[in-house]
């Protein structure tokens, strides 16, 4: 086996991008390389071929691969549901949720899993490219640790560790690390880098080599801030913003406590005529919006309450009293029926709640979870649709008499008699030119030819160059066994 992995020196410090730019640069020598992450934790969830979800990062680092996504690279997924506890999916399917403080109960069973899946994966390929979570310096969750030092020394792979020199004391990130770690653990660092530098990279000469001297570490560069990142999905909820411009027709979208999937919402960013406006809470919606999209959430009755708190409720139905047009995805399509009945308590506790009322269905939460892609004919517009679709809850009511899209023969989603609210389970619908032209240009938003394909594609090809341009690569790669 082959494999060496990124960590980082705390939570968001670019190791998803990292990673994906590595396996891109990989890739592009020759080699058979595949991502991989012990644990993660996000709402963002992909489904893979095989019927499975792993985090979005995973799938966008296939892409980079040039491989189909694919549970082994993602073996435990934890996706928040409150404040305190996460469903725990391994190896693609729900284990089981548990609270925060449980879940160091789990983790010697998981340790299994996960190496497991690691074997079965660097068994395929030339190369393993591996991200940590969070930072190895959490020495509190090191017992029974599977997502940095702990798996790093299971599986024998070298680590090397990034630092964040955006947010600040990236010499004491680094140093301070080194710090607490145990000298076993601290033995696996291979080396490090910095990340996220802005202006001229000669200004923190001296500080790196304060690094290397303190540490005694090798230095693989400094990267500079990769300005194209927007263009990529993001996993995190806090990577959330409003669109790169101006002027556009307007889209609103709440941003929900829970909100999931949310890189259904990045082809419209990227598009030129289109203001994506990501409403944080304690903001109304904007009046003059031409669509709000009420997004996926991972508990549908929390975040409706949640909703109603922002006041964000009282603004949709004004949104659409004053002729708006709103569509709900998943979660959010639950939300604008009747109501919402959790008999069994599989989101929270048992009970059942009032929808916004704008679409005539009714939702019934369920035990079971539908995981599938899917190709869909938008019922207004004819175009094709490519999704997927990963929930809970059976819908049904009148209005899914007008579908939102049609499945073969099998009608999807719902529409309202008169067309301007629209619910559908279709996650990354955006994703298809011809359709997402086609619904926009009923908005009023003017063709721009935008290829959202090609253009990821483009920006992890610009990943891959940036980082060959100032990391030494050669030397990163080479430090794999």
């Amino acid at each position: 086996m082959t494999a060496l992995m990124i960590q980082g020196t705390g939570s968001n410090v670019g190791k998803s991008l990292l990673v994906a730019g590595l396996c891109r640069a990989a890739r592009r020598r020759g080699l058979s390389v595949a991502p991989f992450k012990p644990q993660n934790m996000s709402n963002n969830a992909a489904v893979t071929e095989d019927g499975g979800e792993i985090g979005r990062a995973q799938a966008l680092q296939a892409r980079a691969a040039g491989l189909v996504p694919v549970t082994d690279m993602n073996p435990v997924l934890l996706k928040p549901e409150s404040e305190t506890g996460a469903q725990v999916i391994v190896q693609g399917r729900r284990l089981t949720t548990t609270r925060a403080a449980d879940y160091a109960t789990l983790k010697p069973r998981l340790m299994g899993a996960v190496l497991e899946s690691f074997t079965r994966l660097a068994a395929r390929h030339d190369l393993v490219i591996v991200e940590g979570a969070g930072s190895p310096s959490e020495v509190n969750l090191r017992a029974g640790d599977i997502a940095n030092m702990g798996f790093a020394r299971a599986a024998n792979v070298p680590v090397i560790l990034a630092g964040d020199i955006d947010r600040g004391g990236v010499i004491a990130q680094m140093i301070g690390t080194q710090a607490v770690l145990a000298p076993e653990d601290a033995a696996m660092v291979a080396g490090f880098l910095i990340n996220k530098f802005r202006g001229d990279p000669r200004l923190f000469d001296d500080g790196y080599r304060f690094i290397q001297a303190r540490t005694g570490w090798r230095g693989f560069g400094v990267l500079p801030w990769f300005a194209q990142a927007h263009l990529l999905p993001a996993e995190d909820a806090l990577d959330l913003a409003s669109g790169p411009r101006t002027g556009g027709v307007k889209i609103a979208v709440p941003m929900l406590s829970r909100i999931a999937n949310f890189d259904d919402l990045d082809p419209l960013r990227a598009e030129p005529g289109v203001e994506l406006v990501m409403v944080p809470p304690g903001h109304a919606l904007p009046g003059d919006a031409r669509l709000v999209i009420l997004p996926g959430t991972k508990s549908t009755r929390g975040d409706l309450a949640f909703l109603r708190a922002q006041g964000w409720d009282i603004d949709i139905l004004a949104h659409h009293r004053r002729g708006g047009r709103v569509l709900g995805i998943c979660g959010g399509y639950q939300m604008l029926g009747r109501t919402i009945a959790d008999p069994e308590g599989i989101e929270g506790p048992p009970g059942e709640s009032p929808g916004l009322g704008l679409l005539d269905v009714t939702t019934v939460m369920t035990p079971d979870k539908h995981l599938t892609r899917t190709r869909a004919t938008h019922a207004a517009t004819g175009e094709p649709v490519e999704g997927y679709e990963i929930h809970i809850g059976q819908t049904e009511g009148p209005d899914r008499a007008r579908p939102f899209a049609h499945i073969a023969t099998t009608p999807e989603g719902a529409r309202s008699p008169d067309g301007r609210v629209e619910g559908s389970y279709l996650h990354g619908l955006f994703t298809a030119d011809t359709f997402r032209s086609a619904y926009l240009a009923a908005l009023g938003v003017p063709l721009s030819g935008l290829a959202h394909a090609a253009l990821v594609e483009d920006t992890l090809d610009a990943l891959a160059d940036h980082i060959e341009t100032h990391l030494d690569v050669s030397a990163i790669l080479g430090c794999a066994r």
